[in-house]
């Protein structure tokens, strides 16, 4: 693979690399009113947003920080955007172009004051894993494989400006009022620069592994702070394969249910006992050990700490109890920032319309004592309500403000998770076993 030797680091540069795309994407829809002349209007189509994709997600690997991670989470939005920018930006998660081996030795040495050679007994120069804030080498110390995640060089000062750069487009697209989109940008900004703090993420690595180790057919690296800092973390070198590539190879039922049921006892146990989650449930962050028999959580930078005052009555609307009592639901609506009190009675009926829909939904599996993630049906619904949302011009008038700032993580983390849960093909869950 073709390494990178160097990262754009100043805003001019990060936003003249858009400003080309841009003209890129312009040029292929160009291409695209041509192309309707002469072919089908679906083919035309498919082919705008292949190139379309590859343009977008080609720059966003030479940016690599926050633009690459944006990628990387909409990646995982799969009812959200055409399938080939989901299959593209998929790649982000543990396949972007790494570090050539110079930039490598010259930043580890940059941020742990020594050389690999002088920390390690064995360091390879090649990465095992590139993806959006930083890349993974293998390493030996003391005969005992590590793995060593190197942060890219000017991740976390680009994050405020790569933000900037896109709020505008944001506030256009969900039809936000002059500053109110800021409580939501400041949620995503704060979250990416809690993970490009590995000192941060090690604390919450150790917390959360040793909380949830009791948990059956779970694994977790040890972390070694002493080969550590703010942009350097070492860890274990866990053996096995990612879990897209245990999906792809394991055909048994009940083995791929006891992985299934591992990862689902874990995100539980985090929400509803520690109140606090990782946020971040992508495929590049979970391994299955080679004897598939165990689970491996990986990369801990996303921590998302759910406060008593959101999290009551977001599941308290699990309950479909709650959910069927309109003075109910209507009040935690208000307790959750979907309903506002200058809105009109037209706008709470209608606003109480959609979200009824979406959460009885959305809330499903958590009504079940099991569930079977493995029909098509649960998740072809989600992504049928998403697209007649994102077309219904009523919802399009109403401000975009609406919702505290904990749906963001919280929402992508169930989005994230049942995804997963849906590739596994997991057919006999049991959604209450986290006590």
């Amino acid at each position: 693979m073709k390494t990178t030797q160097k990262i754009p680091k100043s805003k001019l540069s990060r936003a003249s690399k858009l400003v080309a795309t841009g003209a890129k994407v312009g040029v292929n829809y160009l291409k695209y009113y041509g192309n309707k002349t002469l072919m089908d209007e679906d083919k035309a189509r498919s082919i705008l947003d292949e190139n379309n994709a590859e343009d977008i997600y080609d720059t966003l690997k030479e940016l690599k920080g926050s633009a690459l991670k944006v990628a990387q989470m909409l990646s995982m939005e799969k009812n959200l955007l055409p399938t080939a920018y989901t299959d593209k930006f998929s790649l982000s998660q543990f396949s972007v172009p790494p570090l050539s081996p110079a930039l490598v030795h010259r930043t580890l040495t940059q941020y742990l004051n020594q050389s690999p050679e002088q920390l390690f007994d064995k360091f390879d120069y090649e990465s095992i894993n590139a993806a959006s804030i930083g890349q993974v080498h293998r390493a030996q110390k003391d005969s005992k494989l590590l793995a060593v995640k190197i942060q890219y060089p000017g991740v976390s000062d680009s994050i405020t400006s790569d933000l900037n750069l896109v709020k505008p487009i944001a506030a256009k697209m969900f039809n936000f009022k002059a500053g109110e989109i800021d409580k939501y940008f400041n949620e995503v900004r704060n979250k990416l620069l809690e993970e490009t703090d590995y000192e941060l993420e090690i604390a919450q690595s150790i917390e959360l592994s040793e909380a949830c180790k009791h948990l059956n057919n779970l694994k977790f690296p040890n972390y070694y702070k002493e080969l550590s800092s703010k942009k350097v973390l070492t860890m274990d070198y866990m053996e096995g394969m990612q879990i897209s590539e245990f999906i792809k190879q394991e055909s048994n039922q009940e083995t791929t249910n006891k992985i299934a049921q591992a990862l689902w006892d874990f995100y539980m146990f985090q929400i509803h006992v520690l109140k606090k989650v990782h946020a971040d449930p992508h495929p590049g962050n979970f391994k299955v050990d080679n004897q598939h028999e165990n689970l491996i959580a990986l990369d801990f930078g996303c921590i998302k700490n759910i406060p008593n005052d959101f999290y009551v009555p977001y599941f308290e609307l699990a309950d479909p109890n709650k959910l069927n009592d309109e003075a109910v639901f209507e009040a935690k609506l208000y307790e959750l920032e979907i309903l506002r009190k200058e809105d009109t009675p037209k706008e709470v009926k209608f606003i109480k319309g959609v979200f009824y829909e979406l959460l009885s939904l959305f809330t499903q599996p958590l009504q079940e004592e099991y569930f079977d993630f493995s029909k098509s049906d649960f998740i072809n619904s989600i992504a049928e309500l998403t697209k007649k949302y994102s077309k219904d011009m009523e919802l399009k008038k109403q401000n975009g403000n609406r919702g505290s700032k904990h749906f963001i993580y919280i929402n992508r983390t169930f989005f994230g998770l049942y995804n997963l849960m849906f590739d596994l093909k997991a057919t006999h869950v049991k959604t209450n076993n986290f006590a």
